[in-house]
């Protein structure tokens, strides 16, 4: 990239969601086109206080990745200032204090967060500042992968096609930083961090589980690229260590998505190409996002669809979320979510799948239960997942497919490995046993010291029986 003639005397980076000092656009941009840069993160009210728990890993997590990313920054010759309160308020408010011309971010795609960036645009405005925004958490934006007439895609195999047709070297080209980071805003003294506590948060289990920050993420990085050439025939395999563990990195922009899309792409071969399909579902569900609004409003991608009125209890829905089905491959996948936050994807779908197909639970439920737990939390590719599972999004699963709990538990975690992890009464079951235990005699159970019902619940429902009243649910749906 060609260095640009200063534009601006002073500029603000308003870091957000791309939490790293390097291959950064907004950063990259102002540094270039301003003599002095001031940087900046929010930990922003307006979302910190709709949180439902003050142990939050996702808080833990971007507290832990701003901390690096000042250090990060100060050794460049920088600094970041770090401020708490909401964000429309505090960013135009620091703008005006630093006497910047002009204020860069990434653009951010969610509709929550397009309305944030309205108002601080238009705050900024008032105050004759410029807001430059910038593509940075994506490889193509929402317009630009479209059909041969204009349209947005509305399923995924075409939009990969044309994604891939698209793509060139230069897409995927890195932002400087460092060479322009002369023009960093250094201050006396360096700007204080918060503590978790000062912000109303407290420690959780997080660092226990996935390193955060920069490093953290070139690390689990540098390790997945010495097993991604296994990625296509061990991703749907809970007990072994087959995903890429990144979707945290990506989510908050310690990871470049420039960089993985880069290594993916050069490297090519099945493992390496099933990797980067499941980095361009990431941009699809971005794209249908954008292009369907109505979806941040719990509506459905299929509108006929609304129509079903969900008669799942609360009782099944609390038994879901705590484990407690009598489904080992559920069961355990949801204490998985609980205790660490994270959901291998294939139970993100088989969890799904028997919320709503065997439970009769609204999907959105679910949905809201995802968004409260996951650490790798993003709105556009959550509901995408949640409307696939349940039939009434885009490109998704036809409504009369309907995951067997059981069969997939023997397929996908055939020797029980998984199971036995997380779902410990049935660790002494022996591997035809502990996907459906109420299935052993009396006698087995006894011997196991396990008794069906007592020391694990017996299933809270029959498959086959929920099987036919979900088929008939989504047979009438949208009839008089």
């Amino acid at each position: 990239m060609a260095t640009l003639e200063p534009r601006y005397r002073s500029a603000l980076a308003w870091f957000r969601r791309d939490l790293r000092d390097h291959d950064h656009a907004a950063l990259s941009l102002a540094l270039q086109q301003a003599r002095e840069v001031h940087c900046v993160f929010v930990f922003d009210t307006d979302i910190l206080d709709r949180l439902p728990e003050r142990a939050d890993r996702r808080v833990e997590f971007i507290w832990e990745s701003v901390r690096e990313l000042q250090s990060a920054l100060r050794d460049l010759g920088g600094d970041l200032l770090v401020l708490h309160g909401p964000a429309c308020r505090e960013i135009p408010a620091l703008a005006g204090r630093l006497a910047v011309q002009a204020v860069y971010a990434n653009r951010d795609y969610e509709p929550q967060a397009k309305a944030r960036d309205a108002r601080v645009a238009r705050a900024l405005d008032a105050r004759g500042i410029a807001f430059v925004t910038c593509k940075d958490q994506v490889v193509f934006e929402c317009d630009e992968v479209l059909s041969g007439s204009g349209k947005p895609y509305s399923t995924y195999t075409p939009y990969k096609h044309a994604w891939l047709k698209r793509l060139t070297p230069a897409d995927i080209t890195r932002h400087p930083v460092e060479t322009h980071a002369h023009a960093l805003a250094r201050h006396h003294p360096p700007a204080p961090l918060p503590t978790l506590e000062a912000l109303g948060f407290r420690r959780t289990n997080l660092l226990q589980l996935i390193p955060a920050g920069m490093s953290g993420a070139a690390r689990l990085f540098e390790d997945f690229q010495e097993r991604i050439d296994d990625y296509h025939a061990a991703r749907d395999y809970p007990a072994v260590k087959g995903p890429s563990c990144l979707s945290v990195h990506l989510r908050f922009g310690t990871l470049s998505i420039r960089s993985v899309v880069a290594h993916a792409w050069y490297m090519g071969g099945p493992g390496a190409e099933t990797w980067l399909n499941e980095l361009i579902w990431r941009e699809f569900y971005f794209m249908i996002l954008h292009h369907h609004p109505r979806l941040a409003e719990g509506r459905s991608f299929k509108p006929e669809f609304d129509a079903i009125v969900w008669p799942g209890t609360e009782e099944h829905f609390r038994a879901w979320c705590e484990g407690r089905t009598g489904y080992p491959l559920v069961d355990a996948a949801m204490r998985q979510l609980n205790a660490t936050g994270y959901l291998h994807n294939r139970l993100r779908m088989v969890a799904a799948s028997f919320l709503v197909k065997d439970l009769l639970v609204d999907w959105r439920r679910g949905e809201a239960y995802f968004a409260d737990k996951l650490i790798d939390f993003d709105f556009a590719a959550n509901n995408g997942g949640w409307q696939w599972a349940a039939s009434t999004g885009c490109d998704a699963q036809p409504w009369f497919r309907i995951f067997n709990p059981v069969a997939q538990s023997e397929k996908f975690d055939p020797q029980g490995r998984f199971i036995r992890r997380h779902v410990p009464e049935l660790a002494h079951c022996d591997a035809r046993e502990i996907h459906a235990p109420w299935r052993m005699p009396a006698a087995r159970q006894r011997q196991l010291g396990m008794l069906v019902g007592r020391d694990y619940p017996a299933p809270i429902v029959d498959h086959a029986r929920q099987r036919e009243r979900v088929l008939a649910l989504y047979r009438n749906a949208g009839r008089p």
